[in-house]
């Protein structure tokens, strides 16, 4: 009491920034942070053939300039493991420490010709091919992906074609009025048969385009740098395709690659492969009944994936993974397929069936 009351401490406010912890991952926008942007161009050229067709052929291009991603500041060096992380002397982070920043630009050029007929006497058609191709930054096909390969001494390693790459797409559709009832070629007499059989409409479409790329992997232990992929070395000038589906068979030759085991990426690009096309068609048949004036009924009869076509993913890739019989021959572990992709409209890859009834007035 002779002395007073103690004076109250001050709590330490800091510099009010909250360090992050070294081992938890950030995200975070760079310091000089500048938006890409995407350029278009093209030429159509079209001409009429006769009354009902029309062709037409184009170039299409897009350039993506200085397109977004996510670098890694804190990658470790090729052989360097851990202890090469930038960021891990300095301040203890072992993680990564990703910014937002352009990674480079991709493009893409493309061909497309096409012939319709235009809806003439209950029948059209359109037929459209495109061929074209994709070049980016592997890892990073729509602004929000990774390089594959994060250390910056190797970083233009990872220019190749873009995982949604297709060379070839072609697709045809058509419509068509069946010829029975009222003013058509059959069972035009007006009875019951005509009334049942008449103002049917059929409706296809034909898919067909080329499979997706990927890229054959191995082990990264020997390339020891955290944050980036490891390629296989391709061991065979040509790639042969064998086309196995299914357990025990392989879509690719996997002779055709080896593991890594030196302080090296593989020599094997990124994307060099393409897994299993698709051909898929779609049907529909509709029919309209007009109950009055005011009042339709519409029928709908669908089938998507008609044929009840398999569409298969594409293949496991690690070739570290791969098993052989004594005698040296393929016996499973890479290059086998054993999904298929979740195509059909309903997200199932199997024939799906689709009963609808539509009332308009």
């Amino acid at each position: 009491l002779r002395e007073g009351l103690p004076p109250m401490t001050t709590p330490d406010l800091g510099n009010g920034i909250i360090d992050v912890p070294g081992n938890i991952a950030v995200n975070s926008l760079g310091e000089k942070f500048k938006r890409g942007y995407i350029q278009s161009w093209n030429l159509t050229l079209e001409r009429q053939l006769g009354e009902a067709w029309t062709v037409g052929a184009a170039y299409v291009a897009t350039r993506s300039v200085r397109q977004l991603g996510f670098l890694d500041l804190n990658a470790g060096r090729v052989g360097g493991g851990q202890a090469s992380r930038p960021y891990l002397a300095t301040f203890g982070r072992s993680v990564e420490t990703q910014i937002v920043t352009p990674l480079g630009t991709s493009k893409y050029d493309g061909l497309q010709v096409q012939a319709q007929r235009r809806f003439s006497k209950g029948f059209m058609f359109r037929t459209a091919y495109t061929f074209s191709k994709s070049l980016g930054i592997a890892g990073n096909d729509n602004s929000d992906g990774n390089p594959r390969i994060q250390d910056p001494d190797y970083y233009a390693l990872n220019r190749a074609v873009t995982g949604y790459h297709r060379p070839h797409n072609l697709q045809v559709s058509g419509v068509y009025q069946l010829p029975f009832g009222k003013r058509k070629n059959w069972l035009n007499g007006g009875g019951l048969a005509s009334k049942l059989a008449g103002g049917w409409q059929l409706n296809a479409l034909l898919s067909v385009y080329s499979g997706s790329p990927f890229t054959v992997t191995a082990s990264g232990t020997s390339l020891n740098a955290p944050g980036s992929s490891q390629r296989a070395d391709q061991v065979k000038p040509q790639v042969n395709i064998l086309h196995g589906t299914g357990p025990g068979q392989t879509w690719f030759d996997p002779f055709a690659f080896a593991p890594v085991t030196a302080v090296r990426f593989g020599t094997a690009g990124f994307n060099t492969l393409r897994g299993p096309g698709t051909v898929n068609a779609d049907i529909g048949i509709f029919r309209e009944f007009r109950v009055q004036e005011r009042y339709k009924m519409q029928l709908r009869v669908e089938s998507f994936n008609v044929t009840n076509t398999p569409h298969f993913a594409n293949p496991s890739t690690n070739i570290s993974n791969l098993q052989t019989y004594p005698d040296g021959s393929f016996r499973s572990g890479v290059g086998e397929i054993n999904a298929t992709k979740t195509f059909g409209r309903e997200g199932v890859d199997m024939r799906a069936l689709r009963l609808a009834f539509r009332m308009s007035f």
